[in-house]
């Protein structure tokens, strides 16, 4: 049988991976000129910059993901410690989140009292939660909201009020200070939502960040995923196929016949699987009413990224190779972002620099800087003729916090809007993560990852079950996988 997948993504790649593995006949097609989506590479003047994605945690899914296939991890990782630093801007020290527990204190010793105390109690909730419900609601499919439902009450009731409460609120039980409730609440914004928005339940992140497994480093930088698997594909006979963009479908009998791209191509197989986003390809592509755009505007969609890529001289010694940057009030800058949809005055924002760990990202004595920082979708936000006033306000912001002069040493630098981001790689109004991960846009309640009246087309990714994320992406390839394997047995 073959089976057509749509979209070069991390979880594109995985199903159709796992479908050569299993001996069908695979193609691709892909809107870009290059494989990987959003977990993609940028080359300027001899500095290499990861695109999107610049870590991930729970390796051990990459691990498990490549022994079913009978392969070795195909990258070199290593764990990252410390994990990150914490700029705030009242603060002169960065404060710098290890995963080593006694180093982790002691950069709390000063602003949370009895801190280690208070950190168990809270990792020791938040790890009831992940294994809880790690096999009852992350890694399974569902039929219908019935069986969510019944999954659901599966889980211990004590868990119950996490679904209900905030993550800030979760954390104002545990932490007293401002600085560790917004370190703490940082994993919200990797669900592209504040943490006055995000179900505690979420608090199962913090879990993985600081005790369960870590963040890793890809040596080489984040596109040697994609590299190595696109050989292993290749070696298996699997056809890439790139400046393709499906713009129509034709389908009969409750069956998809073929995908047209937007060269007037017909693409055909038994089986499709659609590594787009989940609700705008129903709507955009298949012209669902259920999807049409006054809908999909509805839904609670992650907030746009606005990137820049910075090739500088010299060496930023008091960056690691992650960082973020907060100013003073959290809570209102979060309520003005994401209620009021304004754009910051002063931006909070995300600074990844992979050649401290990866040299050769970047020529001799240099440095690659990725800085992301979150904005309204485009939604509320279209006109981006004041792109370069944006940047040129965190570029200042950055100089003067790290103390040192970004702008004299700048070698390149390449900006991307939402608008670019839309563009580029289909991303619905510029939304970063694609849907939201609120209470009604999980589980059962998330776009399917099977069509509801075309039985040979799936869905996989991040706006699918069981959501954003690397390694979720990575489940979505295997929950997928078992949607068709079970339609290949019904034939």
């Amino acid at each position: 049988m073959k089976a057509l997948v749509v979209g070069t993504g991390l979880g594109g790649l995985a199903t159709a991976l796992q479908l050569a593995h299993q001996g069908w006949e695979v193609e691709m097609v892909e809107k870009h000129s290059t494989a990987g989506g959003r977990l993609n590479r940028l080359e300027r003047n001899g500095f290499v910059f990861d695109v999107g994605p610049s870590f991930f945690s729970m390796s051990y899914e990459f691990r498990s993901f490549f022994e079913k296939l009978e392969l070795p991890l195909p990258f070199s990782i290593e764990p990252l410690d410390p994990l990150y630093a914490v700029f705030f801007d009242h603060r002169p020290e960065p404060l710098l989140i290890w995963r080593d527990r006694n180093k982790l204190t002691n950069s709390f010793a000063a602003i949370e009292p009895d801190f280690s105390r208070k950190l168990n109690d809270f990792l020791h909730t938040s790890r009831q939660i992940f294994e809880d419900t790690e096999w009852r609601i992350v890694k399974r499919n569902f039929d219908s909201i019935a069986d969510y439902l019944k999954a659901l009450s599966s889980v211990p009731l004590k868990h119950l009020p996490k679904l209900l409460c905030s993550m800030w609120t979760h954390l104002e039980r545990h932490f007293e200070s401002e600085e560790a409730k917004a370190v703490f609440s940082l994993v919200s914004f990797f669900l592209g939502a504040p943490p006055f928005r995000t179900p505690a339940v979420y608090a199962l992140l913090n879990y993985v960040e600081l005790q369960h497994d870590g963040y890793w480093n890809v040596r080489g930088g984040m596109y040697r995923i994609v590299e190595a698997m696109v050989d292993l594909l290749q070696q298996k006979g699997v056809a890439l196929h790139f400046d393709r963009e499906i713009v129509a479908a034709e389908a009969h009998n409750g069956r998809l016949q073929a995908l047209v791209d937007h060269q007037g191509h017909r693409w055909s197989a038994d089986v499709f699987v659609i590594n787009g986003d989940a609700a705008a390809f129903r709507g955009l592509v298949f012209k669902r009413h259920r999807y049409r755009q006054q809908t999909l505007d509805r839904m609670q969609w992650t907030l746009a990224p606005f990137t820049m890529y910075l090739g500088v001289r010299g060496r930023i010694q008091v960056l690691q190779q992650h960082n973020y940057f907060l100013g003073t009030d959290f809570r209102n800058y979060a309520k003005r972002l994401f209620q009021n949809r304004q754009l910051p005055a002063q931006p909070y924002y995300y600074v990844n620099v992979s050649s401290k760990n990866n040299p050769d990202c970047a020529p001799p004595n240099c440095e690659n800087l990725f800085v992301l920082c979150p904005v309204p979708d485009l939604r509320y936000k279209s006109d981006w003729s004041d792109a370069q006033q944006f940047a040129d306000l965190i570029l200042d912001d950055l100089s003067r916090r790290c103390d040192f002069p970004i702008r004299k040493q700048l070698l390149t630098c390449t900006v991307y809007t939402p608008k670019d981001w839309e563009q580029q790689f289909n991303l619905y109004r510029g939304s970063g993560l694609g849907l939201g991960h609120g209470l009604m846009q999980v589980g059962a309640l998330r776009p399917a990852n099977y069509d509801e009246q075309l039985k040979n087309v799936f869905y996989v990714g991040a706006s699918t079950v069981p959501g954003t994320g690397l390694p979720m992406v990575l489940i979505s390839s295997q929950l997928v996988l078992q949607r068709i394997e079970s339609y290949a047995r019904s034939l």
